[in-house]
C-alpha cells in the first residue's frame, strides 16, 4: 500500500468510521436466524472482511449530499447483504475454492447451503428495505438485482466463448458488477431528496466506478499477487472467461499466441497460464486494459461536477483515482 493510499484510507475512516461501525452492528443484528446453518454460512463470508466498497460508496455519497439521518446505515447493510448473496451464488456457479484468502462457503458447507443462504440474504435485504417504506428505494434495488441476475446468466452463456469482443465484455460487467455500485450511489440521492439531475449523476458515478473496479480486477488475474488478492490467479481462465486482457492479447498477438489463448478459454486450461500472462504483457494488453479502466475512472470523476465541494466529494474523487493503482 502506498503512502497516499494509507492517508486516503485514514481520511475516509475519519469521515465515515462511525457510520461503518453502525452498519456493522446492523449486519450482525440482521444476520440473526433461528436456523444455525444460516448464521454459520452468512458469518463465514460477511465477517471474512473485504473492502466493503459498496457500503463505503453509499455512505460517502450520502455525506456529500448532506444527509443527516440514519437510514443510510440500513441501506448500506442492505447493499452488503445483496453483494454477499451474489458472492455465494457466484462461487457455486464458478466452483471457486478461495475467496478473501479463505476457503469459500460452498467448499466448506456445500453448494446447496451456499445457494439457500444466498437466498436468505436476498430476502432479508428486501425485508429491511420494506421497513424504510420508500417505494423508490425498492424500485432501484429490485431493478439492480434483476439486472445483476441477467448479467450472471449472460456471463454463463459467454463461458468458453473466445469470440467475445470488448463491447460484449463491458456489457456483462455493467450488468453483473457495476449495477450494484450504481444503485449504491443512487440510493443516497433518493435519501436526500436530490433532483433528478443529481440522482442521474450519482448513478453515472457509481456505474463508471464499478466498471473501472472490475476491469482492474480482471487485469490483476494475470498481474496480481495471489496473497494480496485472496484468490487463486488464473481463476478467470479456468472458468473459461474471455476478459479484456485476453481479448486484447488475441487482437494483438501472433497467430500461434492467439490460438493458445483461444484454446485455453474454450477448454478452461490453466496449464499455460504463465505463458499466456507473458503474452498479455508482451502484446501491451495489460496497458490497454488499464487505459480502459482509466477512461471509466475519468467518467466517474466527471459525474461529480454537480456535487458541492466537501471532504466527502474529495474522498469520492480519490476513490476513483485509487482504483487505477489497485494491487489487490
Amino acid at each position: 500500500m502506498s503512502a497516499s493510499d494509507s492517508s486516503s484510507q485514514t481520511a475516509v475512516s475519519g469521515l465515515i468510521g462511525q457510520d461503518m461501525l453502525a452498519v456493522d452492528r446492523i449486519i450482525t443484528q440482521r444476520l440473526s436466524s433461528g436456523v444455525p446453518l444460516v448464521g454459520e454460512v452468512s458469518q463465514h463470508i460477511i465477517l471474512a472482511g473485504g473492502k466493503r466498497l459498496r457500503p463505503v460508496l453509499l455512505l460517502l455519497m450520502a455525506g456529500a449530499l448532506g444527509y443527516r439521518g440514519s437510514e443510510h446505515h440500513t441501506l448500506a447493510a442492505v447493499i452488503e447483504f445483496i453483494h454477499t448473496a451474489t458472492l455465494l451464488h457466484d462461487d457455486v456457479v464458478d466452483d471457486s475454492k478461495l475467496r478473501r484468502s479463505k476457503t469459500t462457503a460452498n467448499a466448506l458447507f456445500g453448494n446447496p447451503a451456499s445457494v439457500l443462504v444466498g437466498d436468505f440474504l436476498y430476502s432479508r435485504a428486501f425485508q429491511m428495505m420494506a421497513e424504510c417504506r420508500n417505494m423508490r428505494i425498492l424500485e432501484i434495488v429490485a431493478d439492480a438485482t434483476n439486472v445483476i441476475a441477467e448479467g450472471e446468466v449472460i456471463q454463463l452463456m459467454n463461458m468458453h466463448d473466445a469470440s467475445l469482443d470488448e463491447n460484449g465484455y463491458l456489457s456483462v460487467i455493467r450488468s453483473k458488477t457495476a449495477k450494484l455500485f450504481e444503485a449504491s450511489a443512487q440510493l443516497s440521492a433518493v435519501l436526500t431528496g436530490s433532483s433528478s439531475a443529481v440522482e442521474a449523476a450519482c448513478a453515472a458515478y457509481g456505474q463508471a466506478l464499478g466498471t473501472a473496479f472490475q476491469v482492474i480486477d480482471d487485469v490483476l488475474d494475470y498481474d496480481g499477487d495471489a496473497a494480496l488478492m485472496g484468490k487463486n490467479l488464473g481463476e478467470d481462465l479456468r472458468e473459461g472467461k474471455a476478459t479484456l486482457p485476453l481479448i486484447v492479447a488475441m487482437q494483438r498477438g501472433q497467430p500461434g499466441e492467439c490460438a493458445l489463448i483461444r484454446r485455453a478459454i474454450e477448454n478452461g486450461e490453466v496449464e499455460s497460464l504463465q505463458t499466456i500472462a507473458a503474452i498479455v504483457r508482451d502484446t501491451g494488453a495489460m496497458q490497454v486494459t488499464r487505459e480502459a479502466a482509466s477512461v471509466q475512472a475519468r467518467l466517474a470523476l466527471d459525474a461529480l461536477h454537480l456535487l458541492t465541494n466537501s471532504p466527502y466529494k474529495t474522498a469520492l474523487a480519490e476513490l476513483a483515482e485509487q482504483l487505477l493503482e489497485r494491487q489487490s
